[in-house]
This record gives C-alpha cells, sequence and structure tokens, in this order.
C-alpha cells in the first residue's frame, strides 16, 4: 500500500501517521527498484516477470493489489527456483568450429611500484585504526 495514502487516511481520521504505529514496513517498491533496476516496477510489470497471474485484474482494487502483492513479495524473496544454467555462454573461449582457443603462452607480468606498495600499506593501516583491529589479511591477525 502507499504509505502516503495511508498517513493522508490516518490524518482525516485525526490519528497518528501509520508509519508511527507500525514497527517494520517492507517497500517492496524499493525492494523491486534495487533487485531490477533501470525497470518497470509496478503491480503489473512484477506479476508479468514472476509469471504471476493478474487477468482478473481490469481496475484498481485494495483487496486484490493486495492479493497479487502478496503473491510478488513471496516470488521476490524466495530465491532461486530451480538449478537451470541455460544462460551460459559456452562459446567464449572457443574458436569458430568450437574448439576450446589456445590461451597466450606470454602474458604481460605486471608489478607494482614501491609507491604504490607505500600508499596501499598506508590505505590499509587506516583500515586497520577505522576498525580499531587488524585487518583479516593482515599478518599480524594471522598470529591472534
Amino acid at each position: 500500500f502507499d504509505l502516503g495514502f495511508l498517513d493522508n487516511e490516518f490524518a482525516l481520521l485525526k490519528r497518528p501517521a501509520f508509519r508511527g504505529l507500525a514497527s517494520k514496513i517492507t517497500d517492496t517498491l524499493l525492494d523491486a527498484r534495487q533487485m531490477f533496476p533501470g525497470k518497470r516496477n509496478s503491480l503489473d510489470a512484477l506479476c508479468e516477470r514472476f509469471a504471476i497471474s493478474n487477468q482478473h485484474r481490469t481496475l484498481h482494487g485494495a483487496l486484490l493489489d493486495a492479493q497479487l502483492l502478496a503473491e510478488v513479495y513471496v516470488a521476490m524473496t524466495r530465491g532461486q527456483e530451480d538449478l537451470s544454467i541455460d544462460l551460459i555462454d559456452y562459446t567464449v573461449g572457443t574458436d569458430a568450429s568450437g574448439q576450446m582457443k589456445a590461451l597466450p603462452s606470454k602474458l604481460k607480468l605486471m608489478t607494482a611500484s614501491e609507491e604504490d606498495c607505500q600508499l596501499h600499506e598506508k590505505i590499509l593501516a587506516e583500515i586497520a585504526k577505522a576498525s580499531k583491529k587488524d585487518p583479516v589479511w593482515s599478518p599480524s591477525a594471522a598470529s591472534n
């Protein structure tokens, strides 16, 4: 439900805002925007994305929308449904005949300069100071 709408309705009834009454509110639109950035995340779009039938939804209605949103929420939070790996591109690393391409025999070796190493150590020291303990990758942390 639209929290602004609920807060307004409560205000019309001279009641405290709904947000103040609920201990936890899950914003499914915000969750959907994080899961699917740049895509339409309306209830209709989410129903289509999760293959939830909304054919019987011809008009906006709170009860029907709540039922559809409950199904969408379950679909958004239940995780992977199968072990399908159909999205893997098996052509990467193969030539036109499907044979594996040989890796280059000579790879360019790049090393960090002394200045880069000193800057890296300085950043690690700042991280350790800010966290008030040695980072787990630090040699001194391994001896603890």
